[in-house]
C-alpha cells in the first residue's frame, strides 16, 4: 500500500479564514469539510484541547483515533479564553477572519465578550455561525445538547421503537454528523451573500430543529395535509420486512420501486401473476401493502447466492448489493479502485488511514493538505500571521494565555 503526503493543493475555498471554537464531532466535523475544500481552518483549543484527542484508539495521549477523523486541514493554536489577553489574541485574529464558528453556549460567548453582536460591530464581514442544541428564541435556549439527546428529542429513538420494540439509537452519530453538514452548508451560503453584499451576518445552527427537518422529509406523511389524509409515518420504511434478504449464503439489498422494475422481478422468480394482484398493481397499491410486497419478494431469494442475485438483478437493471460488513468496507473493490482510504505518513502518529475527500471539482480540488495538528502546534506562525511580535508571543506564553509546543517538537503539516 503506498503512503501519500499531503498533495499542497488547495480547493475552492481558497484563501477563506476560518477561526473554529468547536469541539467533539459536530461542528469539527464541519469545518473539516471547509478545510477540505481548501480553507484555512485555525483550530482555537482549550489548554486540554478538544475533548476527541482522548477518544479511542491511539498512539500518543492527545491524538485519538476519533480526533484524527475529523480534524484534518486544521491549525490547532491554545488559548486560554479566561484570560483577558488570550480574549484580546482572538479579537485580532478576528479582524482579519472570514468565519467565527463554535458551539460553545451562547450565554458564555457574551459574558466574555465574544458574543456576535460584538464580533459583528468589530468586523461587519464576519460570517458568525453559531451550532446550538436549539434555536435561541425557543423555550429550550441554553440547554446543553449532545447527539444522543438530540436523537431522542427528534424523533429518531421513537422510530426504533416502532421496527424492534424498544427505544434505540441509530449505530452512527447521525445527529452530529447530519447537523455538521448543514452548518457547513448554512456557512458557505452566508459567504456567497457576503461576496454579493459585501456583509457578514450571525447565522444559526441548531441541532434539534435541523433533525426534526431531516426526519419529518418522509415521516410528516399524512400529517402533510390540513386535514390529515393518514398517520405519521412513512409506512415503506417502517415496513417491518423491510431488511436484507436471506439469500443461499447470505443476504442481499434490493430494492424493485417502479412498476417495471417490479414486473421483471416477478418475471424472473417465476410469478409473473403477482403484478396482477390487486395489492400489487401499482406504486399506490403496493405503498398501501408495503409489508406484503416485501415478505413475498423475501421468500423468492433463498434459491440463489447473494453474487447470484447481484449479477442477475444488475442484469434486470434493479438495483441491488452485498451487506458489507466494517472490514469489507475497506476492502470495497470500487473504494479501493479509486483510492478513498488513503494511507499518509504522520510525523508523530506514524502511517494512518484518512477516508478521502468524497466530492470532486473539475478545477479547484479538494484535497488533504494538512494532517491533524498536535496540540497548539501553529500557535507561534498563526501569532506572527497577525502582527505579534516573537517578545510579545513569549510574554502571552508566560501569563499562561497560550501553549506554546516545544521548539523542534515534530509537527503535522
Amino acid at each position: 500500500m503506498a503512503v501519500s503526503q499531503p498533495t499542497g493543493k488547495y480547493g475552492p475555498l481558497a484563501g477563506v479564514r476560518v477561526l473554529d471554537l468547536t469541539s467533539v464531532v459536530l461542528g469539527p466535523y464541519a469545518t473539516q469539510m471547509l478545510g477540505d475544500l481548501g480553507a484555512d481552518i485555525i483550530k482555537i483549543e482549550p489548554p486540554e484541547g478538544d475533548t476527541t484527542r482522548y477518544t479511542g484508539p491511539r498512539r500518543n495521549q492527545d491524538m485519538a483515533s476519533l480526533f484524527m477523523g475529523i480534524n484534518r486541514n486544521k491549525r490547532s493554536i491554545v488559548l486560554d479564553l479566561k484570560q483577558q489577553p488570550a480574549r484580546d489574541v482572538l479579537l485580532r485574529m478576528v479582524d482579519s477572519a472570514d468565519v467565527f464558528v463554535h458551539n460553545l453556549r451562547p450565554q458564555k460567548l457574551d459574558t466574555l465578550g465574544l458574543g456576535h453582536q460584538a464580533l459583528l460591530a468589530r468586523q461587519p464581514r464576519l460570517i458568525y455561525a453559531g451550532i446550538h442544541g436549539w434555536r435561541e428564541d425557543g423555550p429550550y435556549s441554553g440547554r446543553p445538547a449532545y447527539d444522543d439527546i438530540i436523537q431522542g428529542l427528534a424523533g429518531i429513538a421513537g422510530l426504533m421503537d416502532r421496527l424492534t420494540g424498544e427505544p434505540r439509537y441509530a449505530p452512527t452519530i447521525i445527529a452530529d454528523k447530519t447537523c455538521g453538514l448543514m452548518a457547513s452548508q448554512a456557512i458557505l451560503a452566508a459567504l456567497y451573500h457576503r461576496e454579493k453584499t459585501g456583509r457578514g451576518q450571525f447565522v444559526e445552527i441548531p441541532m434539534f430543529e435541523t433533525m426534526v427537518s431531516f426526519l419529518m422529509v418522509e415521516h410528516l406523511h399524512g400529517r402533510t395535509f390540513v386535514p390529515e389524509r393518514g398517520p405519521l409515518g412513512y409506512s415503506r420504511v417502517l415496513a417491518t420486512w423491510r431488511r436484507p434478504y436471506p439469500t443461499a449464503d447470505g443476504y442481499v439489498c434490493m430494492l424493485a420501486y417502479t412498476d417495471a422494475q417490479w414486473r421483471r422481478f416477478w418475471t424472473v422468480v417465476g410469478k409473473p401473476e403477482t403484478m396482477q394482484d390487486p395489492r400489487f398493481t401499482d406504486m399506490a397499491a403496493r405503498s398501501r401493502n408495503i409489508d406484503d410486497v416485501y415478505r413475498l419478494a423475501g421468500e423468492q431469494l433463498t434459491g440463489r447466492t447473494t453474487a447470484e442475485w447481484i449479477a442477475l438483478l444488475d442484469e434486470l437493471e434493479i438495483p441491488a448489493g452485498p451487506v458489507n460488513s466494517l472490514e469489507q468496507v475497506l476492502d470495497d473493490p470500487h473504494l479501493n479502485a479509486i483510492g478513498f482510504f488513503r494511507h499518509m505518513q504522520h510525523p508523530t502518529e506514524g502511517e494512518v488511514v484518512m477516508p478521502y475527500v468524497p466530492v470532486r471539482f473539475a478545477n479547484s480540488p479538494a484535497e488533504i493538505n494538512r494532517l491533524p495538528p498536535r496540540l497548539g502546534e501553529h500557535g507561534r506562525e498563526i501569532l506572527l500571521e497577525i502582527g505579534m511580535r516573537p517578545d510579545e508571543i513569549e510574554a502571552l506564553a508566560a501569563s499562561g494565555g497560550i501553549v506554546l509546543p516545544a521548539a523542534g517538537e515534530p509537527v503535522a503539516s
